[in-house]
């Protein structure tokens, strides 16, 4: 149970970042050309290829605490790409994420992608939906190399398989 105290502790870690990039991202102008996040739904490309190694909302480690969102296994050093157009509001390490970079997509979205092996961008970066923002790593602990990956709708996760195809 003290590998669930440490989840609990990374989980709450991720909560305090996530709230601390809402407070900022509030008036970010967003281009003319701009498809809304939830137009999308659905249509979002798949940050990296691969087999789904957990399902959102399932048990972790058989515990009480659940995914939030869900890990894709990669390969290392493959690309990882946003799934829609946004800004950088997050690229560092993060204790249980490893290397982390978030994407605010406006109108209260962001995608979270975990475990990278480098980040592609810096925080304040304007990205495109399908460009690579980092490769696919094993950071912040875990086994093999993969991308842990979230959506996020005003600081609650939602389930990116309505998202993605």
């Amino acid at each position: 149970t003290s590998s669930l105290n440490t989840l609990d502790k990374e989980r709450k870690s991720l909560e305090s970042v996530l709230q601390a990039v809402e407070r900022e991202i509030t008036n970010i102008a967003i281009p003319a050309s701009y498809k809304p996040f939830n137009a999308m739904r659905g249509k979002m490309p798949w940050p990296v290829r691969g087999k789904l190694l957990n399902r959102y909302g399932s048990s972790r480690q058989g515990s009480a605490v659940t995914w939030q969102g869900i890990q894709i296994a990669g390969n290392e050093g493959d690309s990882v790409i946003s799934i829609h157009n946004g800004r950088v509001v997050f690229a560092d390490w993060l204790r249980g994420a490893g290397l982390l970079i978030i994407v605010d997509h406006g109108g209260g979205y962001l995608s979270l992608y975990a475990h990278n092996q480098s980040l592609l961008r810096s925080e304040g970066d304007w990205v495109k939906g399908g460009e690579a923002v980092a490769t696919v790593g094993n950071s912040g602990g875990q086994r093999q190399a993969g991308l842990y990956f979230e959506i996020r709708y005003k600081g609650r996760p939602t389930d990116p398989r309505s998202w993605c195809q």
